[in-house]
């Protein structure tokens, strides 16, 4: 990841009672996004804004269906109401290494987005305290790596910071998506 071009830090708290709220900074520290997501939803509809105030929409995440293990995820630009790819999570391969498929408007496979490797993502998941273990996902294939994401360990706010490579091919809004979707479904399996 030598030619990072951005860098976003998601930033969720991890008690929270009715909910959960994102933030999403720059890499100046500047805040460029917010979420507020309900609590107890059946269906995810995840709205970010540019800001707290709620004004103005950035972009939207939504599930096309309820609770599957499987999901596909709807990402649309809210300022041109056009979708702008989807992410779909890869069910029974999740249990072990998460795996998400990145997809096109027309819900062609483009891109993987998977978690670094199956022994410590067996060790986050079946050995005591292995929630310590900060995540790592990377987007992209074999050869090329366009996108690093890593989770950050804090018991109490649960941290990602996102870097994007100059020659990231993807629209920006779908791999904040995709950060923000591991954020909010994947780390509930950590906290």
């Amino acid at each position: 990841m030598s030619n990072v071009a951005t860098e976003y830090t998601i930033r969720r708290k991890v008690f929270t009672l009715m909910g959960a709220k994102f933030h999403i900074y720059n890499r100046e520290g500047a805040l460029v996004g917010f979420s507020k997501q309900k609590a107890f939803k059946l269906k995810e509809d995840i709205r970010v804004y540019t800001d707290e105030s709620m004004n103005t929409p950035l972009l939207s995440i939504a599930a096309r269906s309820i609770i599957d293990f499987s999901a596909a995820y709807d990402v649309t630009d809210a300022k041109t109401n056009q979708k702008v790819g989807a992410l779909r999570r890869k069910g029974m391969s999740s249990i072990i290494r998460d795996e998400w498929d990145l997809l096109d408007v027309h819900d062609n496979p483009i891109s993987k987005l998977r978690e670094d490797s199956t022994q410590l993502a067996l060790v986050r998941r079946f050995v005591p305290l292995g929630n310590m273990v900060p995540q790592h996902y990377v987007l992209g294939d074999d050869t090329h790596q366009f996108v690093d994401m890593r989770t950050h360990f804090n018991p109490f706010i649960h941290r990602m910071t996102v870097s994007v490579n100059a020659d990231c091919p993807f629209h920006p809004l779908l791999v904040l998506a995709g950060a923000i979707l591991l954020v909010a479904i994947e780390g509930r399996q950590q906290g």
